[in-house]
């Protein structure tokens, strides 16, 4: 995302998520909570509108989690693919993942084979 500006003080165009710019040029962040009923938080002034959008992302984050909708999602680890509606609690991205490389269909029998082997003899 970019910040377009233009002459004349306060007429440039932020292009970042709760971020707007100041007549005088520096950049205001605030943030709509959900829980007061979308009461605006005040962020704070920045003298850039990344710093301004990195703000926005730090409270998102911490009253979203991983749905929250970022300017700089690559700076969190969140799910690719972006963001499910799954309804899933917290403990849900605790959850570990296991890649496999396919070798062949020998070595995979053998695994499975000796898996079978240990199964029997417990």
């Amino acid at each position: 995302m970019e910040v377009d500006h233009q002459s004349g003080g306060g007429g440039g165009e932020v292009k970042y998520r709760g971020v707007r710019r100041r007549p005088w040029g520096k950049f205001a962040a605030e943030i709509r909570d959900s829980a007061r009923q979308g009461q605006r938080v005040w962020l704070g002034t920045f003298n850039s509108a990344e710093d301004a959008a990195r703000a926005y992302d730090r409270a998102a984050y911490q009253m979203r989690g991983h749905l929250a909708i970022l300017n700089f999602p690559e700076e969190y680890n969140l799910p690719r693919g972006g963001t499910t509606s799954s309804g899933g609690s917290s403990s849900s991205s605790n959850r570990e993942v296991f890649e496999f490389e396919y070798l062949d269909d020998k070595l995979l029998e053998e695994l499975l084979d000796n898996r079978n082997y240990n199964n029997r003899n417990k």
